[in-house]
């Protein structure tokens, strides 16, 4: 890879894609100026998400907020179903607080590709979404050190569970 396609690269990840974000950091001339085709464009989208993907963790949710920032640009029901995958199999072990807002991210996940998804990918993800915002309500307040709810603007257990059902309504209207 040249250094131009190396550089713009760079930018690319660092901006997840968005050359919406480039140009507000002052960034978007110089990646502009290596001009990057459309294809090499959309590769870089699948290695972004891939390697965002394989970041999804129980710990937090940085990678579930960057593949919402990701699909903001570039739509795509892989990640969809792969965040909805994760989740199934392994949030149930998360505190309630990533727990929480992971169900958020995976239901503004599914808004933002609702229109690249199958029937079937929607309400599977859907469904996980919903499981995993009902677990926030039913279960008891767990946080992990450094996951303090006054830092969500959150004061109590009441206002998490308001908070889940908001995004459960929002998921509701979401699949109707």
């Amino acid at each position: 890879m040249n250094e131009n396609m190396g550089s713009a690269k760079a930018l690319f990840n660092r901006y997840l894609g968005s050359k919406s974000a480039m140009y507000r950091g002052g960034d978007y001339e110089v990646y502009k100026s290596c001009g990057i085709s459309d294809e090499t464009e959309q590769e870089w989208f699948k290695e972004l998400i891939d390697r965002t993907i394989a970041e999804l963790s129980i710990r937090d949710w940085g990678a579930i907020t960057s593949l919402v920032m990701i699909s903001s640009v570039y739509k795509d029901s892989l990640s969809v179903e792969k965040a909805a995958a994760f989740a199934a199999r392994n949030i149930k072990s998360a505190d309630s607080m990533v727990r929480l807002i992971f169900g958020e991210q995976l239901v503004e996940l599914i808004r933002v590709n609702k229109v690249v998804l199958t029937r079937d990918s929607l309400f599977e993800a859907s469904r996980t979404a919903l499981q995993t915002l009902e677990n926030v309500i039913a279960e008891q307040l767990i946080l992990d050190p450094g996951h303090e709810l006054a830092q969500f603007q959150v004061k109590d257990k009441r206002a998490l569970n308001q908070r889940a059902g908001k995004s459960i309504e929002a998921l509701k209207e979401l699949i109707n």
